[in-house]
């Protein structure tokens, strides 16, 4: 596929699954300082790389976006990069800004992960007839899709929560859609992360859509037991099930191990478990507050 097409492609999936009721920046994605020679491509993706290995300072991990966007602009049919950017952009909002300023950066990693996902061109091609949904179309995604859907669902997810529960429920179909395919597809993926995202699910949602907290305790056994050295699972179990089923107990124990963890030195996730200690400091200073004694 030619970059045009692909650029193509990717403005049709944003207008046909957008978020409906936008706010400015929602899908919208920043371009780049300058353009850049594709010859310099390589070496420039090298200089992303190293800033992306210290982004736990969120100057570097800033500078890393930075360039993995000029690299995206110069090869926009590379979905590597798009899905480097979406989770990128979901962990510097997620991790360091305010929370007035999270919806901004996850805008733009549902915006990379959706252009990341136009790259399937037979899953774009269902929506463009008209008489598929997202949710029908998921089908026809691979494995290749995977990190696309992952990224985009969860920051579509926190996107929404943040806009109320209204909003979460409109988008809810999306997102439920887009991680039963990565589970079905990659169930191991990012430290068995879909095993992850459905205990949060299950003990976050109403219980008029199905709050479940049994369900919830399975998949985070299930998720702690393939990836026990990942430590943002525990701030989950603490932060999601435990608070749902008022278990004091399981929280400060999630939290307290999470503490007493050593972040490892597995470079694709250390930063993100020293951002979950920290986490895990903050959190079991809420403990008094979020149990009803």
């Amino acid at each position: 596929m030619s970059p045009r097409s692909f650029a193509s492609l990717a403005l049709l999936l944003l207008g046909l699954v957008g978020c409906g009721k936008q706010q400015k920046g929602v899908y919208e994605v920043a371009a780049p300082a300058a353009a850049v020679d594709p010859s310099s491509a390589e070496a420039l993706k090298a200089e992303a790389d190293a800033l992306w290995a210290e982004r736990g300072d969120a100057e570097k991990l800033k500078g890393a976006l930075a360039k993995y966007e000029a690299l995206f602009a110069a090869q926009p049919s590379n979905r590597e990069v798009a899905a480097m950017l979406a989770r990128g952009w979901y962990f510097y909002g997620d991790t360091f800004v305010t929370e007035d300023d999270r919806l901004a950066a996850w805008d733009k990693s549902i915006g990379f992960g959706k252009q990341c996902i136009a790259g399937n061109a037979e899953f774009v091609k269902l929506l463009e007839k008209g008489d598929e949904t997202e949710a029908t179309a998921v089908r026809v995604l691979t494995a290749a899709d995977a990190p696309c859907l992952y990224w985009t669902s969860t920051a579509l997810g926190k996107w929404a929560k943040m806009q109320g529960l209204g909003t979460t429920l409109k988008h809810i179909g999306t997102v439920e859609a887009y991680m039963k395919r990565v589970s079905e597809l990659t169930p191991e993926y990012f430290y068995h992360a879909p095993d992850r995202y459905w205990g949060a699910y299950f003990s976050l949602i109403p219980s008029f859509k199905g709050q479940d907290v049994n369900k919830s305790k399975e998949h985070f056994d299930r998720s702690l037991a393939g990836s026990p050295n990942y430590l943002p699972t525990k701030v989950l179990v603490a932060d999601a099930l435990a608070v749902a089923k008022q278990d004091k107990a399981l929280y400060r124990k999630m939290l307290e191990e999470v503490i007493a963890a050593s972040p490892g030195d597995d470079p694709n996730c250390r930063a993100e478990n020293v951002a979950a200690i920290e986490q895990a400091k903050v959190l079991l200073t809420q403990a008094d507050d979020r149990f009803v004694e």
